[in-house]
């Protein structure tokens, strides 16, 4: 949530420094609902002092004046915290401004090799591991299904990435899958995105769109400990998204599904250390990938390019050796003080309460990895794909082949 004052205080640099994320329109009728609200309340106090000193009789009048103020104010002010609350994260200085294509590739990991390969489905199909068609038939479209070494790999992946994730200090917690509108509300996914969520009507919950729902809201409306920080947390969950007006992008295979496992990071720091967790974040993805040898590259986003409550984003995306294409494996953000203040979350300073910054990040998309290492460990010749030497201890072999 933007505090309110960096609008009101000079609504040209406001809209300035979101380079595109918000029109001068936007910030207009923002500050024409604020100024109503501020002049009914001014109006509202006025009447309850003048309601102290009054007759009764009088009395009376002035406080059915000030109901009635009352309630146009709870309808300005429901407005206003609409209208705030679908303003995105004001991005970093040095995120690039405008759409995807003026996205800056920061470094690439390895060295890509365009050898002979095929799309993981058809490597799926060869060896009897993927099954869409039965998992379209128990739900619909786009929902995957593993079997035998398809569904040992997919464990392996989440095992590997978990025991790496903990080195580095990030503490595993297992979540609810389901939730209620406040917590998706606290990360930003609410009120924009709704259309994005799978909603059970009848408990009023949503299905986790990812593991950073539930961790942002580990510690709504708390005060922690200055000395406690940073917390570190790694979530592993299915996510469910409903890829609303996406059917074109979504393709085949395991890119874009409706349901796939994720293994989420998260971090609570102080404002002066989250540009330095940022970066160890992304480390701690780019280390997995290196020991997975899948080739990768490091890509900062632009301003419109960000998610919603981000304030900078560097993904992840590695070398798809039977797609020929970059595909995004993790997107890891610096989202500052954006979600602590919608979920109410402070730490005690010796100058006062603070909001700290929240920072996730995929650590990893277990399906897409999945994808990775079938199309980029595919032994042609003999059939079989091959099992990077670090999951060999998770998964208990040195190859996959059809059974």
């Amino acid at each position: 949530m933007i505090d309110i004052k960096l609008i009101r205080d000079n609504p040209q640099n406001f809209r300035k420094s979101m380079k595109g994320r918000i029109t001068e329109k936007e910030v207009e009728e923002i500050l024409k609902i604020d100024a109503e609200r501020k002049e009914k309340l001014k109006k509202i106090e006025e009447l309850r002092a003048k309601q102290k000193k009054a007759q009764v009789t009088e009395a009376r009048k002035i406080k059915d004046e000030r109901r009635k103020l009352e309630e146009e104010f709870k309808k300005i002010d429901e407005k206003w915290q609409k209208l705030l609350s679908e303003v995105p994260n004001i991005p970093d200085e040095d995120v690039p401004s405008g759409d995807a294509e003026k996205n800056v590739v920061v470094t690439e990991v390895g060295e890509v090799e365009e050898k002979e390969s095929l799309p993981h489905w058809e490597i799926g199909k060869i060896l009897d591991i993927l099954d869409f068609e039965t998992a379209s038939k128990i739900s619909q479209s786009f929902f995957p299904m593993l079997k035998g070494d398809g569904a040992r790999l997919e464990f392996a992946l989440m095992n590997f990435f978990l025991e790496e994730n903990e080195k580095y200090g990030f503490e595993p917690v297992c979540v609810p899958y389901l939730v209620n509108e406040g917590s998706v509300f606290g990360t930003g996914q609410l009120p924009k995105f709704k259309d994005e969520l799978y909603h059970i009507e009848k408990d009023n919950l949503y299905l986790i769109p990812t593991g950073e729902v539930p961790a942002g809201n580990f510690f709504k409306d708390k005060i922690l400990n200055e000395k406690d920080l940073p917390l570190r947390f790694q979530i592993p969950t299915p996510c469910f998204r409903r890829e609303a007006g996406s059917w074109g992008k979504l393709g085949k295979g395991l890119i874009r599904n409706h349901q796939f496992h994720k293994v989420e990071i998260f971090s609570f720091t102080k404002p002066e250390d989250s540009n330095r967790e940022l970066e160890q974040m992304v480390k701690v993805v780019s280390e997995i990938l290196k020991k997975l040898a899948l080739p990768h590259r490091i890509i900062l986003l632009s301003s419109l390019d960000m998610g919603f409550s981000a304030s900078k984003t560097y993904d992840i995306e590695i070398w798809m050796n039977g797609l020929k294409r970059w595909v995004e494996v993790s997107s890891i953000s610096n989202c500052r003080d954006f979600q602590t203040r919608r979920t109410k979350t402070r730490f005690k300073t010796k100058e006062g309460l603070k909001f700290p910054h929240s920072l996730n990040g995929s650590s990893l998309a277990v399906g897409r990895v999945f994808a990775g290492i079938l199309e980029n460990y595919w032994d042609k010749e003999n059939a079989q794909v091959n099992v990077p030497d670090c999951l060999k201890k998770f998964i208990k072999k040195d190859r996959i082949e059809r059974g």
